[in-house]
């Protein structure tokens, strides 16, 4: 009887080492019985006993982090409140990565939920016109075409080996916004799937850390020298988003160079473009702490 109460301590207390190395784990020990069971209805594991579960907990809290979950825990990001994303927000967060050989060249907009990280150039590519007659993104516009052929081709293979084809929102939203839930729900209506794109109207403002006077299009236009000094998207250039305006076939949203969103016609104004792409759930991040002088390094 002492031989199997010692036992059974023992069991005991491995498995709230566990637990306390692998937050949402949950674990029953019951007695009298001559075996230890494991109730993982809670976990999500397999196991039904606690040896196993003991083993099947281990490897999963001793699995190496990807690079979207190390940058989540060592910049501490929030978890975004609309979708199941991290957000960098605020005026110069370290989310500086190098990306095809361009140091510090691209900053991190988003962690996603599925591993993949979602980053823009820094610079522009030049200033061109959204498309020549229409708003629509997928008809593909001349802007859509630039990027994911004659930019995307001159990519080195080791760049594009790094980069995934995913489906960006495209749909059509109103403009002046107040309602920002709305805005996502109406940008996330149709989605394209390609490799290079551009930011939503809705990144734009999530990136921004005074939610209370710039959580909306709205608040933006209203309080725009306090908004444009607390997202670091803000460049002091105009540049395109992927997000066209509800209410007419040939505009779409850019960001103008005093900070606020505004609409202007696709064939007719010439913004800078700064490309948007997913780097891949595989990737590493070698080295770097996100500072634009130690940039975020990454490896396949």
């Amino acid at each position: 009887m002492k031989k199997n109460y010692l036992k059974t301590n023992l069991i005991s207390f491995i498995v709230g080492v566990v637990v306390l190395s692998c937050i949402g784990v949950y674990a029953v020990v019951n007695f009298p019985s001559n075996e230890v069971t494991y109730n993982n209805k809670e976990s999500g594991l397999k196991s039904t006993n606690v040896k196993d579960a003991i083993d099947e907990l281990y490897t999963e809290c001793t699995k190496e982090p990807t690079a979207g979950e190390t940058i989540i825990e060592n910049a501490g990001l929030e978890k975004d409140p609309y979708e199941c994303r991290y957000f960098f927000t605020g005026a110069d967060p370290n989310n500086y990565i190098t990306f095809n050989d361009e140091k510090a060249g691209w900053r991190i907009i988003s962690v996603e939920c599925d591993g993949t990280i979602k980053i823009m150039r820094t610079a522009g590519l030049g200033n061109q016109a959204w498309d020549s007659s229409s708003n629509n993104w997928a008809r593909p516009s001349t802007l859509n075409t630039y990027l994911n052929n004659t930019y995307y081709n001159v990519l080195a293979s080791t760049t594009k080996s790094q980069i995934v084809a995913k489906d960006w929102s495209i749909g059509a939203i109103v403009n002046d916004n107040n309602d920002l839930a709305q805005q996502i729900n109406d940008e996330n209506s149709i989605f394209w799937k390609e490799y290079i794109g551009l930011i939503t109207t809705s990144e734009y403002i999530r990136t921004n850390s005074n939610i209370k006077l710039c959580g909306t299009q709205s608040l933006l236009s209203s309080n725009t020298t306090t908004c444009r000094d607390t997202t670091w998207m803000f460049n002091k250039d105009d540049f395109w988003t992927i997000s066209a305006q509800s209410d007419t076939n040939n505009e779409t949203f850019h960001i103008i160079s005093f900070g606020y969103i505004t609409t202007a016609s696709t064939n007719v104004k010439f913004n800078d473009v700064r490309p948007a792409l997913y780097l891949s759930s595989e990737i590493k991040i070698t080295g770097g702490t996100g500072t634009s002088q130690d940039p975020y390094q990454i490896s396949l």
